[in-house]
């Protein structure tokens, strides 16, 4: 029940659907109602006029002896009037409007009802799917590392799409059907309370059959959530790695753990449609049988005489019994919608719940310039029982160009990412200018810096967008000076219409350079003082990497600058070379210092000049 009221509170404000849809529901039902309570006085002026017209005196003094709220009788000696002084085909005349006009006014208000729900509808999605991904852009990047994408998007998408019909059908299980059915057996009992007290005998049977149908829905609603989030996370690994599966003729492989998966899902939602489908007809056996009943039962009480109840009476409660069960229908296909829309708002509400490990601290200031140095202090990181990184000690004057190297593993990644706080340390502390990187906010701190990766990340999107993708009110001037600089306008003047062009999902229409010199072009036109650099030319060929290294010497000029390079030609003009190994700074100075030192900087040299 907890995760229901949440859930019902994006539905926030919900007084501005509620209330306008409790009073065309309202209203919708009265005339809905209405129409069947003019069914004994049609058949009544269709059949029995004539006695109408020789007893109408007796028949009004009768009729008014009713209760105010038996609609048929009054209406009866409203017909019973015209039939007198105007004749039946006139009564027949003024039913037959009144009827019309009944169901005119009961169909618009259930249009308005029907369109208010789907605006509550939307907005409760719209409030969802917001939080939803909002949360996760939050999330600290080692959630992601932990998490199966596929998982991740199926939350964003169908579950989210699953969820929203339960807060809608919940306002139609706790008001609509239960007073549509209240209504209904308050007529009821208006024609005949022996009848109705008969028929009210035997509906909890219906009712606990339909329960004992739709008990396990919710846990067969969660099985089919999970593994349709695992054949999402098939697909995209799939899709992404096309190349890989093509290339390892692995192409069957994906194609029976895609298939698996997909039988898995097939079968647990077959059984789930099974058994929501079941109520429907059973509901509607149930009904039928109850009719069958309440008609032999009534029909002997009208034949033999121990009732007041007439014949048009009789017909006009037969119908009105028969409605009873469309709500009653609606109740149990509600709640079994509901079942489902738990079990996936389940699996949302984890995702929103999941809290991301990096924040500001209450008292966190802004940075808005770099003026001295970044410190590492006694710096230490662990992954489990596995140390990363252990007592580091580095400063990095302002404007000087500091490179990592060292064997895979040694930490120099860890090191880069803990300086822009996508991880934090376990142990020590970040300054920039005396200031602890956990006293300043994220967001701030992350505006002084411009990242360069092995990976060049860029987005389905124009050219010109991707570069303004760090200052997106960039003027089309600033977004050429950018590319310019990083070696990138040459080629985007030669794509089909410039700097408009769509380069495809994550670039796949450009080369590796040009791609990569995109991304520099990108962290260029932010203009942020240090640059942090991760293997930007590592997968590059020789023409290539040329074009990008010198597109990088631009960018690091006038710049503190922190690079990761496994081609250590890179690097030798940098002002300081710090070498990991095993978690520790095994050696660090000037690549002269380092070759004069002869240790492991020097092998590593020595390694790639043999292999070159």
């Amino acid at each position: 029940m907890k995760d229901y009221f949440r859930l019902l509170s994006f539905a926030k404000p919900i007084e501005k659907f509620a209330i306008p849809y409790v009073i065309t529901t309202l209203l919708y039902i009265l005339f809905n109602t209405l129409n069947l309570a003019l069914l004994a006085p049609l058949l009544d002026t269709l059949f029995n006029s004539k006695e109408v017209v020789e007893g109408a005196k007796a028949t009004t003094t009768t009729v008014q002896d009713k209760s105010w709220w038996d609609i048929m009788a009054r209406f009866r000696e409203v017909t019973d009037y015209y039939i007198h002084n105007y004749g039946p085909q006139a009564a027949l005349k003024f039913v037959c409007l009144v009827i019309v006009a009944s169901v005119l006014l009961s169909n618009i208000f259930r249009y308005l009802s029907s369109r208010i729900m789907e605006d509550l509808r939307v907005h409760t999605l719209l409030n969802l799917r917001k939080t939803v991904f909002n949360n996760v852009m939050n999330l600290h990047l080692s959630f992601f590392n932990s998490q199966r994408k596929g998982d991740i998007i199926s939350k964003v998408s169908s579950d989210v799409q699953v969820v929203q019909f339960t807060v809608t059908n919940t306002l139609q299980v706790v008001f609509k059907e239960p007073v549509t059915l209240i209504v209904y057996i308050v007529l009821l009992f208006a024609i005949s309370v022996k009848l109705t007290l008969f028929s009210l005998l035997i509906i909890p049977l219906s009712g606990l059959i339909i329960a004992k149908i739709v008990k396990r829905l919710r846990q067969q609603a969660t099985q089919a959530h999970e593994t349709f989030a695992n054949m999402l996370g098939y697909l995209d690994e799939a899709l992404s790695g096309i190349k890989i599966v093509k290339a390892f003729n692995a192409t069957e492989y994906v194609k029976d753990r895609f298939q698996q998966e997909n039988v898995n899902y097939s079968n647990i939602t077959r059984k789930m449609v099974r058994r929501q489908q079941l109520a429907s007809p059973v509901s509607e056996f149930l009904g039928v049988t109850m009719v069958a009943g309440i008609v032999y039962f009534g029909g002997s009480l009208v034949l033999t005489g121990e009732s007041t109840l007439t014949s048009s009476q009789f017909i006009a409660y037969i119908v009105v019994f028969s409605q009873v069960m469309r709500p009653a229908k609606a109740l149990s296909d509600a709640f079994s919608a509901i079942h489902t829309g738990l079990a996936a708002g389940k699996r949302v509400l984890d995702l929103i719940d999941e809290k991301p490990e990096i924040v500001d601290a209450p008292n966190a200031v802004d940075i808005t310039n770099f003026g001295k140095s970044i410190t590492f202090k006694d710096v230490s990181f662990a992954y489990g029982d596995r140390t990363i990184l252990n007592h580091i000690n580095i400063e990095i004057p302002k404007g000087k160009t500091v490179a990592l190297v060292g064997p895979s593993g040694g930490g120099k990644s860890t090191l880069m990412d803990l300086l822009p706080r996508f991880i934090e340390p376990q142990e020590g502390s970040i300054l920039i200018d005396d200031v602890d990187i956990r006293e300043i906010t994220v967001t701030s701190l992350r505006s002084q810096m411009g990242f360069v990766n092995q990976e060049s990340i860029l987005f389905n999107d124009t050219i010109f967008n991707n570069i303004a993708f760090a200052k997106p009110n960039a003027s089309r001037e600033e977004v050429m000076t950018a590319a310019k600089i990083a070696n990138a306008h040459e080629f985007i003047m030669h794509t089909d219409n410039g700097y408009d062009t769509s380069i495809g999902d994550r670039g796949i229409r450009l080369s590796g350079g040009q791609r990569q010199r995109l991304c520099i072009a990108r962290a260029i036109l932010g203009n942020p003082p240090v640059m942090l650099l991760d293997e930007a030319t590592s997968a590059l060929d020789t023409e290539s990497e040329k074009l990008v290294q010198d597109a990088l010497y631009k960018l690091m000029e006038n710049r503190t600058s922190l690079i990761i390079a496994h081609r250590l030609s890179t690097i030798q003009n940098a002002d300081l070379i710090i070498v990991l190994d095993k978690a520790a700074i095994v050696e660090q100075g000037s690549h002269s210092q380092l070759m004069e030192n002869n240790g492991l900087y020097r092998r590593l040299i020595d390694m790639q000049t043999f292999e070159e």
